[in-house]
């Protein structure tokens, strides 16, 4: 008799154990078509009426407007100091028949610059923020290297949406933009919201958190932490990230016309320089314009 009931015990553990298994496999298998389900959002060039009006709750880009990062990220085990600045530009640039605001961005690594970049924005008539494309081009030791340029409509890309007019939990994942040509796959989903957050620049409530992906790296996450009426403050990083970013806002404020006219000097050169590196995909663009000229 205490065989049969040991016999049985082990018996109904070992169904207890293969049910359990079971259920963590089918929650594993459930998380993993979550992470993997991605949404296009269907581009429609008529819908862009007054595109270069930014006026996205979470991704506002008044042109002038400024704003410096601060952190680090890790290279081969060690921390190396982060700056980026990003600035809206008065400059248009017409992709797909869509006027787009060119943002004027610098990436600093330990007090060198590594890489300069013209990327376009531009607004629906929903009020989502969309993605056309980025010249960026990297230097090592001052001198330039490369420049992994994608503009929407060349090359099989296309434009995506940086950040949804209503964005809600529990939404899938949205193509932030699809560049084939330069594996540039980046994703985002909405990961948390009403947070508190604060930075050097001030103290934020109801932050929301875009967790963003790519299908080259999976596993790895760069959180995106946005605040009404401001932006970007923060960015952080979640799993396999290799780089652990960790940036903070340190200065944000609109510049004076004299600044603007510098940054937009610079935007200007780096994509006369475009044209020269890239003839068959910036080449294949018109030239970016003063907003004034828009129309």
């Amino acid at each position: 008799m205490r065989r049969f009931w040991r016999v049985w015990l082990t018996t109904i553990v070992f169904m207890l154990m293969v049910a359990t298994a079971a259920h963590v496999h089918s929650q594993s298998d459930a998380a993993a078509d979550e992470s993997s389900e991605v949404m296009f959002v269907d581009f429609l060039p008529e819908n862009f009426s007054n595109s270069s009006t930014i006026d996205n709750a979470w991704h506002p880009m008044q042109p002038g407007t400024f704003s410096a990062f601060e952190g680090i990220t890790v290279e081969d085990g060690e921390e190396i100091p982060h700056r980026i600045e990003f600035t809206v530009t008065d400059l248009i640039k017409r992709i797909e028949g869509v006027n787009t605001v060119v943002a004027w961005i610098v990436d600093i690594s330990d007090d060198e610059v590594v890489e300069k970049e013209i990327a376009f924005y531009a607004q629906d008539d929903d009020g989502n923020v969309w993605y056309f494309g980025e010249h960026p081009e990297e230097y090592e030791n001052g001198e330039f290297v490369v420049a992994p340029t994608w503009i929407a409509g060349v090359e099989d890309a296309l434009p995506g949406v940086k950040m949804l007019a209503d964005p809600q939990l529990g939404t899938p994942s949205i193509m932030q933009g699809f560049a084939p040509a330069v594996d540039w796959t980046d994703r985002g989903r909405v990961d948390q919201v009403g947070q508190e957050v604060c930075v050097p620049v001030d103290c934020y409530e109801d932050v929301l958190v875009i967790a963003e992906t790519s299908e080259s790296e999976p596993d790895a996450y760069q959180l995106k932490y946005y605040a009404r009426s401001v932006g970007n403050i923060r960015t952080s990083w979640r799993g396999a990230d290799a780089t652990q970013e960790e940036l903070e806002l340190v200065e944000y404020g609109v510049l004076d016309p004299d600044a603007l006219e510098a940054i937009r000097a610079e935007a200007l050169a780096l994509e006369a320089h475009a044209y020269e590196i890239s003839p068959d995909i910036y080449g294949l663009t018109e030239p970016s314009e003063a907003m004034a000229l828009e129309g």
